[in-house]
């Protein structure tokens, strides 16, 4: 589960620069982007794997395995979506709201308040989702249902990644 969320952000940047990238140049050098960029997010998702089984060494070994790796899924899932949202953010012109650049240049403290903000709101999108899957059973049945079935989603992301690994050792040959 690791590899859903990179995987799924990589193809829809794919798509978004597809267009602009065959008129610049060709079809193929487009599909040979895309397939550089599966491959750049095949090792992002491997480093995020050992990171969450790393951090798997922490979760109470009381737990059952299920509950271990729906727990750790759900920390890797809001964190992607934060990575994705950070992302989103500057592609979209990084914009704030003017009643929020106010409130922040009127506490006298701005960069202080608004990181004090940013780590509130995100931290509490982590917590809360982790704390409902830790105390809530059918909380945890819901997100390992939504894991079994997204799984088969994840064979059809792996077989891209070994298309893109030979476009790419074809392109380099």
């Amino acid at each position: 589960m690791c590899a859903l969320p990179l995987h799924f952000w990589t193809l829809i940047l794919a798509f978004r620069d597809i267009s602009w990238l065959t008129d610049r140049t060709n079809a193929w050098d487009a599909v040979g982007v895309v397939a550089y960029g599966l491959m750049f997010a095949l090792v992002e998702s491997i480093v995020l794997f050992v990171i969450a089984a790393l951090l798997g060494y922490l979760v109470p070994g009381r737990w059952d395995p299920d509950h271990r790796i729906t727990f750790l899924t759900v920390l890797v899932w809001m964190l992607s979506i934060w990575a994705m949202l950070d992302q989103l953010y500057f592609m979209v012109g990084g914009w704030m709201p003017g009643w929020l650049i106010t409130a922040l240049v009127n506490s006298g403290h701005p960069a202080r308040l608004f990181y004090v903000l940013l780590v509130a709101v995100v931290g509490l999108s982590i917590v809360v989702p982790a704390m409902l899957v830790i105390r809530s059973e059918r909380a945890c049945k819901v997100v390992r249902g939504l894991i079994d079935r997204l799984s088969i989603l994840m064979i059809f992301y792996l077989v891209l990644d070994a298309i893109g690994l030979a476009i790419v050792l074809f392109r380099n040959i």
